[in-house]
């Protein structure tokens, strides 16, 4: 069981932690700031080091009113075998107006027998900012061979806050059960074994951008596609997808989307997470 609370806030245009709690095998790092946008960086530890069966992980973040939070992970998020219940995890986001959140976790890996649940709710304001960035990748197994997990269920809730009531503006379901049949399949996994994903949530968001995304990732060796929501009081979102057979592919994919939205949004410079 780990359980995390962050709370950030504003202060003189300086985003720090105003609330801060964490129990079991979930903490965070010191924070760092990379640049002078007063944007403040945190990084989640798992000291357990993975998700065994029956484990489950609670994370509830807010980004309060004009504050920025960058939170990032200190390894990828490892699932083994499961044995009699599935791993979880459930985060929640909640974003203020003006506030942005960058999430950019390390790849969830499966190994086998693994099976695993992620449940996303996030809650922004029409002049919120959000990408959130993901992989997931089959982890090693005796045979050699890849998807030998049991089970990975992502979802993903996205939600338009004005008032007291919330309009919804996306739901990202994803399911991988390898046991049923072909996952790398034609109109599934079209031949690859990794799974790459960015959401973009912002009022900036349109079918112009899309196109430039769409442009930006096409000379990386990974099948891409870009969705993009309907507007939703006031703001729209986007989710890109890439299929590869490399990590590190899906990173750079990653990198040049996150790139592009930092230098022109918020005139930052592209994300350097090295971590070794």
């Amino acid at each position: 069981m780990g359980e995390l609370e962050l709370v950030v806030t504003d202060r003189a245009g300086k985003s720090v932690a105003s609330q801060q709690y964490h129990r079991g095998a979930l903490k965070v790092l010191r924070p760092h700031y990379l640049d002078d946008s007063g944007q403040v960086c945190y990084v989640i530890v798992n000291p357990g080091g993975a998700y065994l069966g029956a484990d489950l992980y609670v994370i509830d973040v807010e980004v309060a009113d004009g504050a920025r939070l960058l939170l990032a992970t200190q390894s990828a998020t490892k699932i083994y075998r499961t044995p009699g219940s599935f791993a979880e995890q459930r985060m929640r986001l909640r974003l203020g107006e003006g506030a942005r959140l960058e999430l950019a976790p390390d790849q969830v890996i499966a190994y086998r027998e693994a099976s695993y649940r992620q449940n996303t709710h996030v809650t922004v304001r029409p002049s919120s900012s959000l990408i959130m960035a993901e992989i997931v990748t089959p982890g090693w197994s005796p045979d050699g061979a890849s998807f030998r997990y049991e089970e990975l269920r992502l979802r993903t809730e996205i939600r338009v806050e004005t008032g007291e009531t919330a309009g919804l503006l996306a739901l990202d379901n994803v399911l991988i059960r390898p046991p049923l049949g072909d996952v790398t399949g034609l109109a599934f996994m079209e031949g690859y074994s990794h799974l790459g994903s960015v959401v973009v949530v912002d009022p900036r968001v349109d079918q112009e951008l899309a196109d430039e995304l769409h442009e930006v990732t096409a000379g990386y060796v990974a099948h891409t596609g870009i969705s993009l929501t309907a507007s939703v009081r006031g703001t729209a979102g986007l989710v890109l997808r890439s299929l590869s057979n490399s990590t590190e592919e899906l990173r750079r994919v990653a990198g040049a989307v996150t790139t592009l939205l930092r230098k022109r949004w918020y005139g930052q410079e592209p994300l350097d997470l090295r971590k070794y």
